[in-house]
Formats: C-alpha cells, structure tokens, sequence
C-alpha cells in the first residue's frame, strides 16, 4: 500500500507550468523586438508618451521599475494611507452617491433631492450659486450671478424649503459655502432648531474654503484674516455639537477647471490645507482637532491611470504632512471627495459625455474616494433633466452593483505602472508644493499670481494641442456629426430669476421686527460667533446682512488675478456655434467643395481629412468621387457656389494639377479661397505663388484655419 501510494504521488505531481516552455523575455529583447516592427522610426518618438506632467509614459513597466519604491509594503487603512485610508477599502463604507443638484431656487433642489433619494442618491449635495459664495444678497448682486452654478440662499424661508422634509440627521451633507461658512451654516442651523434635529447627528461636509474662492474669485467679502476666524469658530462649534460634521474644504476644481495638470492640482491642495491648518494652529485648535475635519475635494479628468496615481500620490503626501504637524493616524486620513471633470465635457455630441464620465468615474473609485459626483452630460450647457440626472446617478449603481467595484479594495494596488506614476506624481506635486511654499504660501503665492501663471502655460499647452488635433475631443474637433440633434436644454433666465428673488428678499424684510433685527446683527458684528449667527438668522437677518456683519470693522479683502474656468472643447464649439448662426441667418451651411482629382484610390485618403476637417468648424463639405480632368473639377467647383475649394490628391500628381486647377478656377472667381491638402515641402513657394491660399495637413494648427476662414468668409457676424 505504501508503494502504491508513493507512486500515486509520483505520478500525479503538478504539471509543468503553462508558459514554462516559452524562455522568458527581458525587457531588452522585447524592446528590440518592438524597435524592428518601428522600422527605423525612434522608439522615443512613437512609443514613449510625455504627458502635460512632463512625465514619460512607458509603453511597457516591469518590477525593476518599482524595486526600489517606499511605499509597495504599506496596507490598506495603515500609513501612509496609499492604498486606502480604511482597512477594508469600500467593502464596509461604499462611496457616497453624491450627485450635485444645481438648481437655482431651493424648491427645485427639494423636489429633485425627494425624487432621486430613493432611486440611489445618499448624500444631499447643494451647490451654491455665485452671489450665495460671495456673501450677497440676490436683490443686491449681479443678476449673472444670481443662480450661476447653483442655489440661491438668502433667507431662513429658503433653507426651510430647501429642508422640507429632508431628514438631516440622517442625511449626509456636501454643502461648500464660499469662503464664509456662518452665513450658511446659520440658515441651517435655524431650521434644524425649528424642527427639533440634533446637529450631533449631521454628518458629511458643511464648510468653506477661503483660498479657493479666492482663486476662482479674485477676491474675497472679508479679509483673509476675518475668514479664518470664521472658520476656526464653526470648527470649534462643530466638535462638540457636531462631531461627525467635516467644516473645512480644500477644492481643486478651480484649478482643474482652468486647464490644471493633476501635478498642479495636488501641489495646490497641499499647500491649502497646510495653510488652513497652520491658520487654525495660530487659533488655538491642534492639528488633531483640524485635519479630521477637512474635505478634499478632486475634479477627475480623462487621463484614467494619471488619475488613478494622483488620488493614491495624494493620500500619501497628505500624511506626510500631518506627521509633520505632529497629527496621529486618524488625522493623517484624508476625505476624498471627486467629481468627473467639467473642462471634459463637450456641447456638441452630448452623449459622448457619458462615456468621458464612465471611465473618470472608474478612475475616481479605484483611487479610492469617499464620495463622488457623476457629471450629467448636459452640464455644459446647463441644468440637469430627471433624464441626465438619472443616467449618471445609475452609472454610480452600476460600478457597485453590476461592476462589483466596491468589493474590491486598491484594485490597481501593485500594478507596476500604478505604483510607478504613484511615485512620480508625488514627487512632482511634492515639488510644486514646496516652491508654493517658498514663495510664502498659498495665499502669498496666488497674490504674486504663480499658480496663475504655471496653470496658464498648462492651459496655453493643452489649447494647442487641441487646436493641431494632436488631442482629440471625440465629436468636436474629431469625427462631428453636423446633423446631430441637441438635446432639449434648459438655461437660466437670470434676470426673471434676479427679479424674483428680489421680491422674495422684499417680502422677508417687511415681515421682519427691524429693529430687533439690526440689534441681532449689531451684536453678531462684536462677538460673531454661531451663537450670534443663529440669534441673528431667528431675528429675519438675510444671507447678505450676515455677511456684513461678519466683515464689519475688517481690514482690506485682498485681491488677486483669478483663474477663469474653461472647458476644453470651447474653442472649436465656438467655431461651432458661428456657423450654425450663420446657417441660421442665411438658410445654409457655410460650404467647402472637394476637388477630388484622379480614381477614389488616390484622392480618398485626403478627401477624408479634409471632409472632418472643415466639419470641424461647421463647414458643409461638398464631395464628389474624383475628376479625371482639371477642366471637368474647376466646373464643377465654380457651379458648387461654394466659397472654399480643397484640392485633394497625391504629392506626385500635385504639379501637373494644382497651378492649372487654381488658376482655372480663381480666373473666373477670384474671391474663391482655394487649400490644398497636404504640405509638400519643395513646393510650397510655388502653389502659393499659382494662388493656393491655405495649407490643411496633420501638423496644421486645426482651429486658427478655420477661423481665419470664417472671418474671411464672412461666417462670422
């Protein structure tokens, strides 16, 4: 029995391995290999990508490339907090489904919060219009600003109707109040007293950020100083009646918005939240106290591994931040809060949108966030439908449900290529970070306009890319469909909204006790504090009144230059937009006609080019399946009626064709602009002395030809 069992065991040893009969190949032979199939063209050229990071994306990444890297032994919920700053990642604590709500008047925001509650919404995300961040009343602000971005909250009457049957002791909160959080809190606060909710239930976030409202802004209701204090005084309030209650925000979204690189984004988190904690140190609170209660909040855009690394890089460097500080592990924990990009999103092919917010979405929970917001993908032109709104809050239901992402904790965790822009993006952002500082910290920086500038050259980098097609934007400056239906949109009036809610403030004053009301604000001016604030809201005191108050006696708010929010694709919708309008005046499209010389072979490719080309600029393109003559194509061009003619061919038969078919044709119509597509280097001199007028090929600056061919063109008004 034995021997049978020793030769049971002999024979059923384990197989050989799989790929044991294939010699494994080093990173050497296999680049050699990819060098053959390049056929002379530099491996450098073709396969190694440099990023807006200035960092080189490898075609391929091997263990050697993460050996030496600090942090591949760290766990999940242990420091440095890279993998996750919870043991088990999302298997115990999903991420919030915190869908924006951006609605103007706070009954809207109501009826949708009632709507999408039970349909998987799980956290109450109100954002706030331009006048209600600023600390303006809406019959006092700009009427542009009044429900620009968001809710327009001015009276105790509107937080009751934003409120109305929400239960907040339940209901987590992600409200980003400005830079001043009194105001906003107050109205809450008042509502809450008036229902009989317990504030030490909240949970969530319901805080300001100063420095970012003073990047996106320009300047500030109160002095730098003024909000600080404001803040350190909700933060202290909140940690005994509000412990669960996040009261500080560190946002990026200004800076994403202008055309930051995720380097540029986390150095400037970095140093806000050192400077928030440093603020609220020299008032008295400790770092344990403070960083806790702070809410980072990342926009996440398409470059899906870059962003992936940046979240983990920001983990990471966080903690090394508040080790500095003396925090313990539970202060090292940065909250995550993200939002798919809006300088991603298009107006043009709208639902592409949701496919550029599927894969930043999958980028924002592999890299672990707490909470998230799905762009609806109408937002570029304004306020979401019950459809858009459902579409992105089930795309959340699906990473969960049908994806089964929050079964897994760090997926990408180990993967070399992770691991290693991890390590490169932290160096790099730790860098940007450390110069910020140098210059004297966040606020002194965005005073003497550095991030301002580095952001602009990003910007400017990111424009020319876009602009020679070398970034593609599906729909916009690539592949359009002219014939696409827009979506049914739905826009502001601001001025009917402006007027409405002056009647609304006009109606609060005349109800209130005055005088019992400016002895409310006299007394929140002296002590401001919550107390005060709240004393004050009960007394009829309005959004705007608070803020006064609050800033009384202050020294100057400073001023800096802020950093404008575009969207990538601004610049071709604009070219867009020109032709319809002109479509819309004159009845047809702006139109290019196609010289398509010799059989389909030898004219196709171009024709093609120049065909998404032109359309990209909203120029009809008339094509044809090719002439056999220069006579029979210069007809044809003249008969078209077209303004613009492109000459479509070969290299080779171009000096047989182009001066003869230029000159037939502007010998009749010289007013007609005529391209030539392609660039042949040798002979540029002479077709533009034949009169070819412009140049269209892979390297040409896309956006500057077609708006220099509308304007001549007369496309543009």
């Amino acid at each position: 029995m034995a021997h049978d069992t020793q030769n049971t065991t002999t024979e059923s040893a384990a197989p050989p391995r799989l790929f044991d009969m294939f010699a494994p190949a080093t990173y050497a032979e296999w680049r050699a290999a990819a060098e053959k199939t390049l056929k002379g063209v530099p491996f450098e050229k073709r396969l190694i990508t440099k990023t807006y990071e200035q960092i080189l994306l490898q075609p391929i990444y091997n263990a050697e490339d993460i050996a030496d890297l600090p942090h591949l032994t760290s766990l999940p919920g242990f420091a440095p907090f890279v993998r996750d700053t919870r043991t088990l990642g999302p298997v115990c604590e999903r991420w919030q489904v915190a869908q924006e709500l951006p609605y103007p008047t706070a009954t809207e925001v109501n009826q949708a919060a009632h709507a999408d509650l039970p349909r998987g919404l799980t956290t109450l995300n109100v954002p706030l219009d331009q006048a209600t961040r600023q600390g303006i009343d809406p019959d006092v602000a700009a009427p542009s600003h009044v429900g620009a971005g968001g809710l327009s909250l001015a009276t105790l009457d509107d937080a009751r109707r934003l409120c109305d049957q929400l239960d907040l002791d339940h209901l987590p909160l992600l409200i980003h109040a400005g830079s001043q959080v009194l105001p906003v809190a107050g109205l809450l606060l008042a509502v809450a007293e008036e229902r009989g909710l317990t504030p030490a239930r909240w949970q969530g976030t319901l805080g300001a950020d100063p420095l970012g409202a003073l990047a996106a802004d320009g300047s500030l209701p109160a002095s730098l100083e003024r909000c600080y204090d404001g803040l350190v005084e909700w933060t202290r309030w909140a940690l005994i009646h509000a412990p669960r209650l996040r009261t500080i925000i560190v946002s990026t979204h200004v800076y994403h918005n202008s055309g930051a690189n995720v380097v540029q984004e986390l150095g400037c988190a970095l140093a806000t939240g050192v400077a928030y904690l440093r603020a609220m140190q020299e008032r008295g609170l400790t770092v344990n106290d403070v960083a806790p209660r702070m809410q980072f909040a990342f926009s996440i855009g398409s470059q899906f591994f870059l962003e992936v690394a940046r979240l983990r890089a920001a983990r990471m460097l966080w903690a090394r931040i508040v080790a500095a500080f003396d925090g313990n592990e539970v202060a090292q924990r940065m909250n995550i809060h993200a939002r798919t990009s809006a300088w991603s999103k298009t107006r043009y092919d709208v639902y592409n949108n949701m496919l550029r917010a599927t894969g930043e979405a999958m980028a924002a929970v592999m890299g672990g966030v707490q909470s998230l917001h799905i762009s609806h993908f109408d937002e570029a032109w304004g306020l979401p439908d019950e459809f858009s709104r459902r579409i992105a809050r089930n795309l959340h239901i699906i990473l969960q449900e049908e994806c089964n992402f929050f079964r897994l904790i760090d997926p990408p965790g180990g993967s070399w290529a992770i691991e290693k822009l991890t390590d490169e993006i932290a160096a790099k952002a730790w860098a940007f970070f450390q110069e910020i500082e140098r210059q004297g910290g966040m606020a002194a920086s965005l005073q003497a306009g550095k991030p301002q500038e580095a952001i602009a050259a990003t910007r400017n980098e990111r424009f020319t890319a876009i602009a020679h097609r070398r970034e593609v934007i599906v729909g916009v400056n690539m592949y359009p469909d002219l014939q696409e239906k827009l979506p049914d949109i739905r826009q502001i009036d601001h001025l009917q909204l402006h007027t409405a809610r002056a009647v609304d403030l006009r109606h609060a004053r005349e109800i209130r006790d005055a005088n019992a009301c400016q002895t409310a604000l006299t007394e929140l001016a002296q002590q401001r504090t919550v107390a005060a604030v709240l004393a004050a809201v009960r007394a009829g005191a309005t959004l705007g009144e608070l803020s006064c108050a609050l800033a009384a006696a202050d020294t100057a708010a400073p001023q800096v230059e802020p950093l404008p929010a575009h969207r990538a694709a601004e610049q071709f919708e604009a070219l867009r937009a020109t032709a319809d309008a002109y479509t819309a005046r004159t009845g047809q499209r702006p139109a290019v006609f196609l010289a398509n010389m010799g059989p389909i072979s030898q004219h196709k490719a171009r024709a093609d080019f120049a065909t998404g080309f032109f359309n990209a600029g909203g120029f009809a393109v008339i094509g044809n399946d090719g002439f056999a003559g220069v006579e029979e194509a210069a007809a044809a061009a003249l008969a078209s009626g077209a303004g613009i003619v492109t000459i479509c061919s070969t290299d080779e038969t171009y000096p047989d064709i182009v001066p003869a078919l230029t000159h037939a044709i502007k010998s009749q119509s010289p007013t007609t602009t005529v391209v030539l597509a392609g660039y042949p280097t040798d002979l540029i001199d002479m077709y533009r002395a034949a009169g070819v007028d412009e140049f269209i090929h892979l390297r040409a600056n896309c956006y500057e030809i077609l708006a220099r061919l509308q304007h001549l063109k007369g496309v543009v008004a």
